[in-house]
């Protein structure tokens, strides 16, 4: 049976949505809300701001400041664990003990070896009490759920890998002359653009870039921030005018070119403002070319901080990432209409069994204007 949570339930409430407003923001630091809870039943709030700046603890602290409220003895109820090490910010642990803050109640420990218990244990030291609410509470499941890229960069090493695709019922993506624009409808285009803004990186293949030619950044909704735009190019045949050189954003490029070989396009694109990262896979065949060696890619992502990877490619580089086991969820928009032959979603199989497919479980299935949105967890082979 879940465990009670330790206040009234009206005072959980709405957190979750506080946390959300840090999409976009905080990035790399994770999403976190704090509540503080005077003697006399009044609220302040604050959620985590830009990396550097201040986290939803003083955030909180500073709301009761401007209003002139002491805070000795609130109870301060936050959705993560106050950091308790010094990073780009001192610890938040410190903040609530100086603040003589009485009562604490944390929603989710901190995966963060740095902190992971510690900010729980230093507030208990300074004779605060400290709660954690049940890992099933439904705040505690949010939490996360709003925090699966930083969960997974500190539990696994390696992004969340969000797949975004688009096609028509039939499957199609593209009709066979290579024309995809636009498969599915205006709000749908809108709410893929939602999901590049909460990613820390945006990821293609060169395929999609010398075909399609994208921005990959965002422009449909509000942003504060732009993501990383990511591209996957074996042999360094990105075009210096690709459009996804151009600002606003930085842009990492994945090679296994040799880099004396490569010189000159290298030249070519640092001017342009890329980073060109060699990630060279094991050698091929006698006579084939290197390729990026993609699980050695993602370590590095999150070496880079980047929480989650939102993947926007074509078939062969989608199927490359389902096969190597490095997807995570399918963000799958189905337009209601019929294209007939045209290219795949993923360049997977053939397989010989149902069973060596590739496993989904259903998360949510949405309307989208015209569209269907389908969301998926991939899950992990057997």
């Amino acid at each position: 049976m879940p465990i009670a949570p330790p206040c009234p339930p009206e005072w959980l409430a709405g957190l979750d949505a506080l946390a959300e407003r840090a999409i976009g923001l905080s990035e790399p630091n994770p999403r976190v809300a704090c509540r503080l809870i005077t003697r006399d039943g009044r609220w302040f709030e604050g959620h985590t701001q830009h990396a550097g700046g201040p986290h939803a603890e003083v955030m909180a602290l500073r709301s009761a400041q401007a209003a002139g409220v002491s805070v000795q003895g609130t109870t301060a109820i936050v959705t993560l664990e106050p950091c308790s090490h010094h990073g780009r910010t001192p610890p938040c642990c410190d903040a609530l003990i100086n603040a003589g803050v009485g009562h604490v109640i944390v929603a989710l420990q901190d995966p963060n070896p740095q902190v992971a218990g510690r900010g729980i244990a230093r507030l208990r030291d300074a004779g605060i009490r400290v709660d954690v609410l049940d890992p099933t509470h439904p705040l505690a499941l949010a939490s996360r759920a709003l925090n699966v890229g930083f969960f997974s960069r500190m539990e696994r090493q390696r992004p969340w890998v969000r797949m975004k695709l688009a096609a028509s019922l039939d499957g199609a993506t593209a009709l066979p002359n290579g024309v995809s624009q636009w498969i599915t409808g205006e709000a749908a285009r809108r709410d893929g653009h939602a999901w590049r803004h909460r990613a820390t990186a945006v990821l293609t293949g060169i395929g999609t870039v010398r075909s399609d030619d994208p921005r990959l950044d965002v422009r449909l909704v509000p942003a504060s921030r732009q993501p990383v735009r990511v591209i996957v190019d074996s042999r360094l045949e990105t075009p210096p005018q690709a459009r996804v050189l151009q600002p606003p954003g930085p842009v990492w490029i994945y090679t296994a070119a040799d880099a004396a070989r490569s010189a000159a396009a290298r030249a070519a694109l640092q001017a342009q403002g890329a980073q060109v990262i060699d990630c060279p896979g094991p050698p091929k065949a006698a006579g084939g070319s290197p390729k990026v060696d993609l699980a050695a890619m993602m370590r590095d992502l999150a070496q880079r901080e980047v929480n989650e990877l939102h993947v926007e490619a074509g078939h062969q580089l989608n199927g490359s990432l389902l096969r190597e086991g490095l997807v995570d969820e399918v963000l799958l928009y189905l337009a209601p209409r019929l294209l007939g032959p045209g290219a795949g979603l993923a360049q997977i199989g053939p397989f010989e069994a149902l069973a060596q497919g590739i496993a989904l479980s259903f998360i949510d299935l949405t309307p989208v204007g015209d569209d269907v949105r389908i969301r998926a967890h991939v899950c992990p082979r057997p």
